[in-house]
Order: structure tokens, then C-alpha cells, then sequence
């Protein structure tokens, strides 16, 4: 027979042996239940908004980078031009009148894309955006004419603002290391990838510089830009309005000057741009000695 000591020593075996069991068990199912929970730190799949968020951010970058090595030779070019090629004044002109579309065209793109969802990216966008901003409103008061007083200096001083648009600390690289959804959109964005330059659009083959100039698709009808879009063959001088922008050309042997009430654009040689804020863009399609075939767009 047990005594009343022995049944409570029996009595305490079999609660210790019965909450041992029952804690393994439940320290068991706690842990299987951690192994299905994503560590700290580590990163699904990132979203397909965010990984065109953070490519579009990258070739914002790169198309600055590519401005500030072009702004650096243009302005050695303009310093020391070609005895036998345009003047200092000639390439200072195109200079200012091409370099401040490039720039307002990465602000309107990066305006564009708006939050991203992770808190560091928007600021950097934000930085961004301030530092355009910043620039834009010094180059609007840039006008082309100034390189006819000042060739070098005009071109100097927008060379200067162009080199100042370098990305903000920390810049996207830096917070990839911190963000793994920013590490994740970055490795998969196409224009994140090292040597990535942009595609472009593929340019119509030039026209043999001794032959005749490519038929314009609206002839020398200048009337035809009025709604913005036409390409007209100009011979000397015309008058034109596009889309309400009203233009003066005139074609030398180895320039087009566009003039309008606020500005004026000189540029040499088929590929050149010439911008009439958000309203014109002007392309010279062919330039020779007999004319020019120039192609009104709308931004």
C-alpha cells in the first residue's frame, strides 16, 4: 500500500511527465509554424510597377550622365572650333537652343512617375525633381541669341548648370543596399544594367549629300502645319505657324535659323531639334545648299 507521501511523489511524476510531453508538442508546432514566415529582411518578387518605377529612374540617370559628357564636349568644341567647320558663335547657338529640351524632357518624365511606395525611393525622386526644377528655370533664362555677344561664356554658364545635375545622396545604387524590394526591382529593370544605353528611335537612312533633297511630304504647302504636324521643303525664307507658334525660317548653306518672338535657334545639319516649349518641336529632316525639308511636330 502507498502511503499518503508516496501518492503525492506518484502524483508529481505524472504531471512533470504529462507537461513535458504537451511543451515539446507545442514548442514543435510554434516552430513550424516560424519556418513559413519570411525572415527579416528578405524580399518577395518585386511588383512590375516597381521594377518599371526604378527602370525608368535609371534611364532618367543615364540620360543626364549622357548630357553632362556631351555638355563637356560641346563646350571644348565651342572653345576651340574647326578652322574649316562653323564658327563658336554658330556652335553655341545650337548648343543653347538643343540643351534645355533634353533637360526638360527628363523633368517631365521623372514628374511622371510619381510615388513608388517605398518611402527612400520618393525622396530621391523628390530631390530630383527640386534639382531639375532649379535648372530648368535658369536655362529659360538662357536665350540662344546670347552666344552671338558671348560664345564661350553663354556656353560656359549652361555647361555649368548641366554638370550640377548629378543624382542626390544616397542615389538609387546606395538604397538598393538598405531595401531589398528596391535591390530586387533594380536587379530585373533592363536600364539598371551596366553599359545600358537607351534604344532610340531608329533615324531614316541621310540623303546622299550629292544628290537631290527627299520629296517633303507636304511639298512647300507651309499651310499645312497649322495643326501642328506637316513636313515642308523651305528654300530661302518662310513664315510659318504651327499649332499657333509662329515661325521664321530662313536656310543658309549651312544653317537653319528659327526665330520666333522670344527666341532664336541656329542649327547646322539634318538631325537637329529645335524646341517652342510644350506647344513645337521643329526637326531638320535634309539641309543642303538648295534648302532645307523640315518635319512641325507637337511634343
Amino acid at each position: 500500500m502507498f502511503t499518503t507521501g508516496s501518492v503525492a511523489v506518484v502524483a508529481a511524476a505524472l504531471v512533470l511527465a504529462v507537461g513535458g510531453c504537451g511543451g515539446g508538442s507545442d514548442e514543435k508546432d510554434h516552430k513550424d509554424e516560424k519556418a513559413g514566415v519570411p525572415e527579416k529582411g528578405s524580399a518577395g518578387p518585386p511588383s512590375g510597377e516597381l521594377v518599371k518605377w526604378v527602370g525608368d529612374m535609371c534611364e532618367a540617370t543615364t540620360t543626364l550622365e549622357d548630357l553632362r559628357t556631351d555638355s563637356a564636349a560641346n563646350l571644348r568644341e565651342i572653345r576651340n572650333p574647326d578652322e574649316l567647320g562653323p564658327s563658336a558663335e554658330h556652335l553655341a547657338v545650337g548648343y543653347l537652343s538643343r540643351t534645355p529640351m533634353t533637360v526638360e524632357d527628363v523633368e517631365r518624365d521623372l514628374a511622371d512617375l510619381g510615388p513608388s511606395g517605398v518611402p527612400a525611393a520618393d525622396r530621391l525622386l523628390g530631390a530630383w525633381l527640386k534639382k531639375l526644377k532649379g535648372v530648368v528655370s535658369a536655362l529659360d533664362e538662357v536665350s540662344p541669341s546670347a552666344a552671338f555677344d558671348d560664345a564661350e561664356g553663354s556656353a560656359a554658364d549652361v555647361d555649368g548648370l548641366v554638370r550640377s545635375l548629378t543624382p542626390p545622396e544616397p542615389d538609387l545604387p546606395a538604397l538598393t543596399k538598405k531595401d531589398p524590394r528596391l535591390a530586387a526591382a533594380y536587379r530585373r529593370a533592363e536600364q539598371c544594367a551596366p553599359g545600358w544605353k537607351p534604344a532610340g528611335e531608329t533615324a531614316p537612312p541621310a540623303p546622299d549629300p550629292t544628290g537631290p533633297l527627299p520629296e517633303a511630304a507636304d511639298g512647300e504647302n507651309t499651310g499645312a502645319c497649322s495643326d501642328g504636324e506637316c513636313e515642308v521643303l523651305v528654300t530661302s525664307t518662310a513664315d510659318i505657324t504651327a499649332n499657333g507658334v509662329g515661325v521664321h525660317v530662313s536656310v543658309a548653306d549651312d544653317h537653319v535659323t528659327f526665330r520666333t518672338a522670344g527666341t532664336l535657334m541656329q542649327l547646322g545639319g539634318a538631325g537637329g531639334e529645335a524646341g517652342f516649349g510644350d506647344e513645337l518641336k521643329a526637326t531638320v529632316v535634309a539641309h543642303d545648299e538648295n534648302g532645307a525639308v523640315l518635319r512641325f511636330t507637337t511634343p
